[in-house]
This record gives structure tokens, sequence and C-alpha cells, in this order.
């Protein structure tokens, strides 16, 4: 029972986190606008591709049946959003009247946390 209780929980927090990320492109577009590598057209439209991606994905973690398709799902979008990752730490890990944050951090960030959440969604995705 407890472990069952366990991924749950789990499972509630992964799609708690990826619908609020994924809400928060549209409460506040310019936090992640900065992000976007300039090598990229249409920030504004990416930055809301990925908050609907993120909500959807999120959504569809917390539904048994859509389960697998949404932390599947949840990976590929980490993985396309590394560039954003490796592009925040070229910038030096600031953008103006943003996010600033210590450069160990956003390697932090890209090689413990990023690879965490990708294997977090791959168990979630698994069960």
């Amino acid at each position: 029972m407890e472990v069952n209780l366990i991924k749950k929980t789990f499972v509630t927090i992964l799609g708690a986190f990826f619908i609020f990320a994924g809400s928060y492109h549209f409460i506040n577009p310019n936090f992640y606008l900065g992000l976007i590598p300039d090598y990229l057209p249409l920030p504004v439209a990416i930055n809301y591709v990925v908050g609907i991606l993120e909500i959807v994905l999120g959504i569809f973690v917390l539904i048994p049946k859509y389960r697998k398709v949404g932390g599947y799902g949840i990976i590929l979008l980490l993985i396309l959003l590394i560039p954003s990752h490796v592009f925040f730490i070229q910038i030096g890990s600031c953008v103006p009247d943003s996010l600033c944050v210590p450069n160990w951090l956003s390697w932090s960030r890209l090689i413990v946390i990023h690879p965490l959440l990708v294997y977090w969604a791959y168990r979630v995705a698994k069960n």
C-alpha cells in the first residue's frame, strides 16, 4: 500500500509540476522569451507551444490511460529544450530584467536536474 501511495505521489507531483510550468509560459511569457536561443524563429510562438505541450503532457501523466504518452512526451520535450539550457549558459546565466542565477546553478540544472527529470518521466511512463 505504501509503495502505491509513493508512486501516485510522484506521478501527481510530476504532472502538477509540468502543468504549473506550462501555465507560467502564459502568466509570465517574458520569463521564458530570453531563454529561447536567438537563432530560433518566432520565439513568442515557441514559448506558447512549449507551454501548451507542458500543460497537455502534465495532464496526460495524471490520466492512467495516457500516462505512458505523457511520460515519453515529457522526455522528448526535455530533450528538445536542451539547446535552451545551453544557450542560457552561453549568455552568462542571466537574462536582464528576468532570470539571473550563478553559472554553477545553470550547469547543475543541465547536468543534474534535467537528467533527473528525464529519469523521473521515464519511470512514470514505464509504470
